[in-house]
C-alpha cells in the first residue's frame, strides 16, 4: 500500500467559528483532568477543514510531539434542532459504542452548557491518522490496486457495522420498529421539500419514481441493525503506517437503529464513478471513488452482497434513496446560507451539488443501473 498520504492535520479556526479558550480550559480542567494535568493549563484551537455539518476541533495542551490532544465537537451557530446536531445524543452514541465496537473514538466529557463554546459540545480522544478529502494530490498518491484496496476495505467496514450488537450498546431505545426503510425516504423528501430554493425536474423525477416504489411496497426491511447513516470516505480514520486498515469511523450524528441497506444506498449516494456524467464528477469535494481503480457502485453492492448475504433486488432503489438524501442534506445547508445563517463560502455551491445529483438520478433511472 502506498505510503504518501499525509496525516490529517488541523489549521486555523475559521472566522465566526471561535471558542472561548478561557471557559473552555476551566471546563477541561474541571472534566477531563488528565487533559489540563499533561498540558500545564497550555490551551491551543485549531479546526479541521473537512465536514459540512457539525464543527470539529483540535484543543492541543502547548506544543511538541508529546502535547496532549483531543477532539471537541459542536453544532454550528444558528444550525436547526434535530438529530443531526443533537451533541448529546452523537455523545451517547460513541459512550454506548466503544466498549463493543472497536472503531469508534473514546468519548470523554459532554457540555450542554451553550455558553462555554456557544452550543452544547462533547470532547473525545484524538485518533490520529489518514483521512481522504479527495484532494488530487491524494488521487496521484494512489495506484490502482490501492484505490481498489481502499474501497473494498470501505465496504466491508459497513458491513460489519451492521453485525454491531447495538442492544449489547445500550442503544435499544433508536429503534422505531419495522418500516424504517419507507419513513426514511419519505422523511428525506419532506425534508428536501421544506428547503428547496430552486427547481431541479430530474431530481423531482427521481423523488417521485421512489415514491411509487414506496407506495408499492418495494421499500426494504431488513432490519433492524446499527446503521451510520453518513458513511463514507472523509469519515474514516486511516493507519499512516497501512492505510488499508480503518483506525476510527467518525461523525455518527445520524446513527441509529434501522435498516441496513438503507445504509448501503446512503454510501452509493456519495459514490462517484470514473466514467459519472461531468455534472456529477465536478461535485466538490471530489470523492475517492472516481479514482480508476476504485470499486465500482455495481461493484460495490456486490461485495456488499458477498460479505452479507443480503438479498437486494432492487439496488436502483437504495441508489435514488441515497442520491436524494445527500441532496436534502445538501440543500438544507444550501437554504441555511442564502438565509444567511451559514455564511461559510463554501455552502455556496452547494446549488450546484444539488442539481448534479439530480443529473446522477436521472441517468439512473435511464439505465435501471446504479
Amino acid at each position: 500500500m502506498n505510503t504518501r498520504l499525509e496525516v490529517d492535520r488541523a489549521r486555523a479556526v475559521r472566522a465566526g467559528q471561535e471558542l472561548d479558550a478561557g471557559a473552555l480550559a476551566a471546563f477541561l480542567a474541571a472534566e477531563v483532568p488528565e487533559f489540563a494535568t499533561r498540558s500545564g493549563g497550555a490551551l491551543r484551537v485549531e479546526q479541521f477543514g473537512g465536514g459540512y455539518s457539525n464543527l470539529t476541533y483540535l484543543l492541543r495542551g502547548g506544543e511538541g510531539p508529546d502535547a496532549p490532544e483531543l477532539v471537541l465537537r459542536k453544532a454550528p451557530l444558528g444550525a436547526p434542532g434535530g438529530v443531526a446536531h443533537d451533541m448529546e445524543r452523537e455523545y451517547r452514541i460513541l459512550r454506548g459504542l466503544h466498549p463493543v465496537y472497536g472503531r469508534v473514538p473514546r468519548p470523554l466529557a459532554f457540555c450542554g452548557d451553550a455558553a462555554v463554546p456557544g452550543a452544547p459540545f462533547y470532547v473525545m480522544e484524538r485518533v490520529g491518522g489518514i483521512i481522504l478529502r479527495g484532494r488530487p494530490d491524494e488521487v496521484a498518491a494512489l495506484s490502482d490496486a490501492d484505490a481498489r484496496g481502499l474501497s473494498e476495505t470501505l465496504v466491508d467496514a459497513l458491513a460489519d457495522i451492521h453485525q454491531v450488537d447495538w442492544r449489547a450498546a445500550g442503544l435499544a431505545d433508536l429503534d422505531r420498529g419495522p418500516g424504517y426503510a419507507a419513513r426514511g425516504i419519505t422523511g428525506w423528501i419532506k425534508r428536501y421539500h421544506a428547503a428547496r430554493t430552486d427547481d431541479v425536474p430530474p431530481l423531482e423525477a427521481a423523488i417521485a419514481w421512489l415514491q411509487a416504489r414506496v407506495a408499492d411496497g418495494a421499500a426494504p426491511d431488513h432490519g433492524p441493525s446499527l446503521v451510520h447513516n453518513d458513511f463514507k470516505f472523509d469519515n474514516l480514520v486511516l493507519d499512516p503506517v497501512d492505510p488499508s486498515r480503518i483506525l476510527a469511523v467518525l461523525d455518527w450524528e445520524m446513527a441509529t437503529i434501522g435498516d441496513p441497506l438503507l445504509d448501503l444506498g446512503t454510501t452509493l449516494g456519495y459514490w462517484v464513478d470514473a466514467d459519472d456524467p461531468e455534472a456529477l464528477r465536478r461535485i466538490v469535494p471530489p470523492t475517492m471513488s472516481a479514482h480508476p481503480g476504485s470499486l465500482r457502485r455495481a461493484e460495490v453492492v456486490a461485495r456488499y452482497q458477498a460479505r452479507t448475504g443480503a438479498d437486494i433486488p432492487d439496488p436502483v432503489l437504495l441508489y435514488l434513496y441515497g442520491l436524494v438524501k445527500v441532496a436534502g442534506i445538501a440543500q438544507q445547508i444550501y437554504a441555511r446560507h442564502l438565509a444567511g445563517k451559514a455564511p461559510d463560502p463554501r455552502f455556496a455551491a452547494l446549488g450546484h451539488v444539488v442539481r448534479g445529483l439530480g443529473v446522477a438520478a436521472a441517468a439512473a433511472i435511464d439505465r435501471n443501473a446504479v
